[in-house]
Order: C-alpha cells, then structure tokens, then sequence
C-alpha cells in the first residue's frame, strides 16, 4: 500500500507580516513542489527532527479522526520526503510538508480522500505547532493553489483570475540565502504597536491586486518599491540583502518575500526585471540561486 500527495510552493506577492495582525495579503502558489509518501512498511525512528515532526501530524491526525467519531485504522507506516522548495527561505516548505502529509495521513488510516477544505483546517493547527503565530495564508494557499486573497480568521479568496503575462513573464524569485532567524523568531520581532505601518501595507496590497486585475505593469513596480521600503520600515530586511537589492536595481524592481531576515540573509526576493538577460547574466556571474516565477493553479494534488 502507497499513498502519495504532492503540495506547492507560495509567494507572498505583498502582506507578509502584516497579514499576522489581520490585515490583507496577496499570495501565488508556484510550481515548485514537495511530495509526501506513505507506506504500511513500519520502520525504526530516530530522535531526528523530521521524524519528530512526522510524528507529531501523525497525531494529531488521530486525534482528528478519534474527535470527528471517523472509523480508521491505526496502523505502522514508514514515510517519504521529496521537495524541490528551499527550506527556511519563505517559500512555505513547512506549510506544503502539513498539507501534503495530512492529506496522506487522513487517507491512509481511512481508505477515503478528504476535501481540501478539512485538510485544510487540520494543516492550520499543526503548523501552530511549527511556527508562533502563523497567519494562516501559507497553509491555505499551497492547499487550494491559485493566487489568493487573504485575511486571518476572517475570508479566503481564490481569486478567479492570473497575473497577467506582462507582468509573470519578466517575475523571477532570487535568493538572497537562508535567513539566520526562523520564520516564528522574526514573526516575534514584528510588534503590533507599528500599526500605521501595517496598514501601508495593506494599502499596497490591494494596490498590488489592483495591477494584476488591470495588467498595469507601471503599477505593480510601484507596488513592489513600496512593500519593499515598509519591510524595511519594520526591520525585517538584513543590511546584506538592501545591498543586493541595490546592486539588482539596474535590472529591475524587488522586495523580499516571506518572513525575511534581520541579521544576515533575508530569504528569497520577488524581482520584476527590465532586462531579463542581462539579470540571469549576473546572478549567473555572482553564483546566486535563483528561479522564473511560474504559477501553481492546482494546489494539493494526490499522485
């Protein structure tokens, strides 16, 4: 017996943080994905970190299950992890690794798929466990896919168009390496007394939507410098990483994406480029990792 569900990358294309405290934020799934396999082969476990998280969904699972009165069976498993997404970089590798793993867990003790909405729901939880005060969105968008509007505790929006071509075409995610602080950390340094602050953001973000639905390139560069100058307005961008953003501005346009970082590296940076080929030309030359930004419409999927 084989059961195996793959789930995407996100991009938070404007709201990181903010989106915390409630307020709106713009998220794209993208096709980078993990894919979580589960057999009824048991194997020994080991004190490692995966395997204490693995356990850790395993649980909660069954207490999902034993709560709702759904009949299973309890049986050994052993467990794969296969991922194209970068861990600790604000691509939301936890986020996939809770739906993906709960949808196989849900299935593989009942013999039935469960609809996204409830694996959902059950990800949310576990990935209070994971982080200090999760939003939500990252949860949400690698299940449903898509782009999405958001806001904590409040509506889920799968929006029902895509970032127009003019815009996706020249989207690339560059990486400014993996920040020294973990995403809960620097969710923790953001206070909520910086409220006016939160809410530019907010404004940018609807801004931002506003450009994708109108195709408005002009717009979304501005969208871009904006967000980008109020994450650094709250301290969540490292001197390291202005620098690169600085020595990138003569290609284009960029923000960091995700928690960010404060120390050393600030995770992966969302690049609007002006020059495409003169851009790949650089990070090439300068050995820095980087990705074309290619959507995901399909969210959690089983294989």
């Amino acid at each position: 017996m084989k059961i195996s569900y793959s789930a995407p990358a996100k991009v938070i294309l404007s709201g990181e943080h903010a989106v915390v405290y409630g307020k709106l934020a713009l998220v794209s799934a993208i096709n980078l994905r993990l894919k979580f396999s589960l057999t009824n082969l048991a194997r020994s476990r080991q004190d490692s970190k995966t395997d204490r998280e693995i356990s850790l969904i395993n649980k909660e699972v069954k207490n999902y299950l034993k709560r709702e009165k759904i009949v299973f069976v309890d049986k050994p498993f052993n467990y794969k992890i296969e991922s194209e997404i970068p861990i600790g970089r604000g691509l939301g590798s936890s986020a996939a690794l809770s739906v993906a793993s709960v949808a196989a867990f849900l299935e593989f003790y009942t013999e039935r798929k469960f609809e996204k909405k409830t694996v959902n729901n059950l990800a949310f939880e576990i990935e209070k466990h994971f982080h200090k005060n999760p939003s939500g969105v990252d949860n949400s968008t690698v299940c449903f896919g898509g782009l999405i509007s958001y806001k904590k505790n409040t509506f889920l929006n799968k929006l029902n168009f895509e970032i127009p071509e003019n815009i996706q075409d020249k989207l690339f995610l560059i990486d400014s390496g993996k920040p020294k602080e973990t995403t809960g950390e620097m969710v923790g340094l953001v206070s909520k007394t910086i409220e006016k602050t939160l809410k530019d953001i907010e404004i940018t973000t609807k801004e931002m939507e506003n450009s994708i639905v109108r195709e408005d390139e002009n717009l979304f560069k501005k969208c871009l410098i904006d967000n980008e100058k109020l994450l650094e307005k709250i301290g969540v961008v490292s001197k390291k990483t202005k620098k690169l953003l600085t020595d990138l501005s003569k290609f284009g346009f960029g923000k960091v994406t995700g928690a960010g970082g404060r120390e050393t590296n600030s995770g992966f940076i969302l690049f609007l480029a002006d020059d495409k080929e003169r851009l790949e030309e650089f990070l090439k030359r300068k050995k820095i990792y980087y990705y074309q930004f290619v959507p995901d419409y399909d969210g959690l999927q089983k294989i």
